[in-house]
């Protein structure tokens, strides 16, 4: 009950106009304020900036630049032998098998995997009894997005939605928080089936973009856009190569077909997960 006390304002506040406004902030090139914002968030949220490709803050010249920072050469080795690894660094929010065309949101909460992908019936059918991995990005964690698994792009759709935080209080508060949200979806064909990864935007975080693409938001749209590649156009990126980037931190929701082996008994929600870590 408190979290849905303490997440009711979310619902009342102009979410696209104050992601606007941090997204203007945060490409900010003015120095002393953008030091200052690097500063106050490396120490409010404990960012290790020590696992950056930089550690200098004049080699940034935006808040975002940081925000969205490569990490050193080799700090986040990729699992040896046919595994998923995590797309990202972050908490594994929850994971586990699809059933009857439904996904875990919280404790209690669950929503449509049909829903997530902006109504597309034909693709959600293709994930179930496969699994999910939805995990969230703070503030302090690296914010690029990489290939869970070797693949070869095939679609992406741009559908619209809410902004709200997707913080675990949110998600325990806010009915299929992932499904009203802003997102980008990605649709992949792998050697194992189609791959999809969701990335759902968030207030403060309404920029996403991808390698192939760019920056998808803002401008904020009103309707679904679609994009089907062919020939040339299906980019082939291997597992670990980056595939896109949030500019602030959100959530991804990673969706793979049935009969791949099953997540290991490590992961369990809550638990703090790196990029390239064997999920199964």
């Amino acid at each position: 009950m408190m979290d849905k006390w303490l997440t009711l304002p979310q619902y009342v506040l102009p979410q696209h106009l104050l992601s606007v406004c941090m997204h203007r902030l945060t490409r900010s090139e003015v120095r002393w304020f953008k030091n200052a914002f690097i500063r106050f968030i490396c120490w409010k949220f404990k960012v290790d900036i020590s696992e950056a490709a930089s550690a200098d803050l004049a080699d940034y010249p935006s808040f975002n630049a940081f925000f969205t920072r490569r990490l050193r050469d080799g700090i986040r080795p990729l699992a040896e032998g046919n595994k998923v690894v995590s797309p990202v660094d972050g908490a594994v929010s929850q994971l586990g098998l699809i059933s009857d065309g439904r996904i875990i949101q919280a404790k209690g909460r669950d929503y449509s995997v049909t829903e997530l992908l902006g109504g597309d019936q034909k693709l959600a059918a293709q994930f179930e009894a496969g699994q999910f991995a939805t995990i969230y990005l703070s503030p302090r964690d690296y914010h690029r997005i990489h290939m869970p698994l070797s693949g070869q792009l095939q679609s992406m759709r741009y559908v619209p939605g809410k902004l709200f935080s997707v913080n675990p209080r949110t998600a325990r508060a806010v009915p299929a928080l992932f499904a009203r949200n802003e997102r980008v979806v990605t649709v992949f064909e792998t050697e194992f089936g189609p791959l999809v990864q969701v990335l759902v935007g968030a207030i403060f975080v309404g920029s996403m973009e991808t390698v192939w693409a760019g920056q998808i938001t803002p401008p904020y749209g009103k309707s679904m856009q679609e994009w089907t590649y062919v020939g040339d156009e299906r980019l082939r990126l291997d597992k670990g190569q980056e595939m896109g980037r949030f500019n602030m931190g959100s959530t991804v929701v990673m969706l793979l077909p049935p009969g791949m082996p099953a997540f290991s008994d490590n992961w369990q929600p809550g638990g703090k997960i790196q990029l390239g870590q064997a999920m199964n």
